[in-house]
């Protein structure tokens, strides 16, 4: 079933759990790192349970407009946000995601360097944050953002850009600097 196309799984997946398996395996760790950067890397694992609990639920109302992946990565910007509103304004920080290399060291860098970059993410604009984990995070191409955000490519390349430059400035005023 992995050689099968999103469109021929989603078809599958009404009848084949196993079809729906494969959807999740494919788009799970973009959805994931999406997540990460709106709403923390604690409540990522959170999000990405409720987004496919939800398109299991609702696959059948996918009409194929837009692609699968498009679908998909509004649905976990919307549940994003759902749990963004639900949340205390002083409960915006995560937990973490452990990271395990040989090193403690390491591990307490690289923590550091993740949180930092957490953070820096929710400083953003709204608009901004959620071109620039579409397109750094999703790998998704200016085309697909802008079907997803609702917007023109040039105001997605617009709100990339002044969102990269910010997080640049962002991270130099936390210590880190580029190729760190």
């Amino acid at each position: 079933m992995n050689d099968l196309t999103d469109t021929q799984l989603i078809l599958l997946a009404a009848s084949q759990d196993a079809a729906f398996e494969v959807l999740l395996r494919r788009h799970a760790p973009r959805i994931h790192a999406l997540a990460s950067s709106v709403v923390g890397p604690g409540s990522a694992d959170d999000v990405v349970q409720e987004v496919f609990l939800s398109v299991h639920k609702h696959l059948k109302t996918f009409r194929g407009d837009a692609q699968f992946s498009t679908w998909l990565h509004r649905v976990a910007l919307n549940a994003c946000y759902a749990l963004l509103r639900k949340r205390q304004p002083d409960a915006l920080d995560g937990v973490p995601e452990p990271v395990s290399t040989a090193s403690p060291v390491r591990d307490s860098e690289n923590l550091q360097l993740r949180e930092t970059l957490s953070w820096a993410m929710r400083q953003l604009p709204h608009d901004q944050r959620e071109a620039v984990a579409l397109r750094e995070l999703s790998g998704l191409d200016y085309a697909a953002i802008a079907e997803i955000v609702g917007a023109e490519v040039g105001t997605v390349k617009s709100r990339i850009a002044r969102g990269r430059a910010a997080l640049r400035a962002l991270l130099l005023t936390r210590g880190v600097e580029a190729g760190a």
